[in-house]
């Protein structure tokens, strides 16, 4: 098959182009921005006539697009609230722009959402599926409508919601948090917020297993996929300190409003994985093992 990703130098984009390089398919990596020694087409999934050209096969490359992996998103939670628009036109039109083009061409589209569409239920067990949406920003209501549109252009496709994602790649928690518990000496984190860490290499596993072993016809939907177990941003932080040797820093719990938001985030957002587990026979990773997996690819250079 021909597989073009898009946002293939975001955290998730990058950990796609380790896990595929024994892939028997032939994947197109393709992204807005540029970035030193990685091999990328451009393409901006904003620009509905360019997506449709790529999908069809007219370029980058002289063959159809067979699948689509949509990697690419406006993910800065806060920054969303004064920059909707922009939000809007990546996070919701453009996920319809590739649907439409996939449903032209025959195809099939795996796209990335979101634990932020539940960030207004008060939940205390782990969200399913099939559970209401209730997004509270405007991050959390464009990945929403991301989602609708998908679903309304009626393209094949699987709808993958993930939370708390990071990697050695560019910018996240926890690599903010390694440089924050290496230079001081005392840190608050919020312990009200709850959900999975999850490693974007074991995500991009999860949907490479499902696209090589050909899992995902007959499949269609959504399904959740984050990393096994729970925790707040101050216990994930706690280890993040102790993998990492940054025992110096005394790293303190706080609630919430000791760091005012423009957004209301999820007090809890534990995704349910029974799904996606028992349609597809996906293994997923306890949060703590992942995480000294990541630091290790981090230590060793091959994650920077």
């Amino acid at each position: 098959m021909n597989i073009l990703v898009t946002g293939a130098n975001g955290q998730l984009g990058n950990e796609l182009r380790l896990v595929s390089k024994g892939s028997r398919d032939r994947y197109i990596f393709t992204d807005v921005n540029e970035v030193q020694g990685a091999e990328t087409v451009h393409l901006d999934i904003t620009d509905r006539e360019a997506v449709e050209d790529a999908v069809a096969g007219r370029w980058p490359v002289s063959e159809k697009i067979d699948m689509v992996i949509n990697c690419a998103a406006y993910t800065n939670v806060d920054r969303a609230e004064d920059d909707a628009a922009v939000a809007d036109l990546l996070n919701a039109e453009a996920p319809g722009y590739i649907a439409d083009a996939v449903k032209k061409n025959g195809g099939f589209m795996v796209h990335v959402s979101t634990d932020y569409v539940f960030g207004g239920n008060l939940n205390n067990t782990p969200c399913r599926e099939d559970e209401p949406a209730n997004p509270t920003g405007v991050y959390g209501r464009t990945k929403l409508r991301g989602e609708q549109n998908i679903t309304a252009s009626g393209c094949r496709h699987i709808i993958l919601r993930t939370a708390w994602l990071y990697s050695g790649f560019g910018k996240n928690f926890l690599k903010t948090m390694l440089s924050l518990t290496a230079s001081r000496p005392e840190l608050k984190v919020v312990f009200d917020q709850t959900g999975t860490p999850t490693y974007a290499r074991d995500l991009a596993r999860a949907i490479y297993e499902i696209v090589e072993n050909r899992k995902f016809d007959g499949n269609e939907g959504i399904y959740h996929y984050s990393d096994e177990g729970v925790c707040s941003w101050y216990d994930f932080t706690k280890m993040i300190a102790e993998y990492s040797g940054h025992s110096s820093c005394n790293v303190l719990p706080c609630h919430s409003d000791e760091f005012p938001s423009k957004v209301r985030r999820p007090s809890y957002s534990v995704l349910d994985k029974t799904k996606i587990k028992a349609t597809f026979g996906v293994a997923v990773p306890y949060w703590t093992d992942a995480l000294r997996e990541c630091l290790e690819k981090i230590r060793s250079g091959e994650e920077a």
